[in-house]
């Protein structure tokens, strides 16, 4: 039986820095069947490397583990779930607030959520302290000719 979805992803890799690109490049390739805009395969490549960053640098800290991707294509809509079994988020509402980071002596800028909230249509975290963190994203994408009919229209009824 097939699932609500028409097509789905996964992907499992090393919590490694030099992973964050693959990761990316990977689940661009898999957006690219929805046709999106250049902007739009923009926000979903840096929405993931925000994720996956956070994973590494935050969930496992100087530790290895896996980082899981699921990515799933409903219609016009990309669903991008990124999960690790790292430490968890104690405060999600606090890690969501820009500028906040809990590595301040990294230098970290602390927007890797607000990155992911403005890239995004849907962002939910969900965590648990010593079982890791899942980051689900959703992307719609707008469909070319729809956009060109509705400029169109727009020329049309500027006449």
């Amino acid at each position: 039986m097939k699932g609500l979805y028409e097509n789905e992803m996964k992907l499992e890799f090393l919590s490694k820095s030099n992973n964050e690109a693959f990761a990316r490049i990977t689940v661009a390739a898999f957006a690219a069947q929805l046709d999106p805009t250049i902007e739009e395969l923009a926000d979903i490549k840096t929405a993931v490397s925000e994720a996956v960053t956070n994973s590494i640098i935050h969930g496992y800290e100087n530790m290895e583990g896996k980082i899981k991707i699921i990515a799933k294509i409903f219609a016009n809509t990309i669903e991008i779930e990124i999960s690790d079994s790292g430490k968890g988020i104690e405060n999600v509402e606090m890690a969501r607030k820009p500028l906040y980071t809990s590595k301040p002596n990294l230098e970290r800028s602390g927007m890797g959520f607000t990155i992911m909230e403005s890239f995004m249509d849907e962002v939910h975290i969900e965590s648990v302290i010593g079982l890791g963190t899942k980051i689900t994203m959703k992307k719609v994408i707008e469909k070319q000719e729809e956009f060109e009919n509705d400029k169109q229209l727009e020329i049309i009824g500027a006449e």
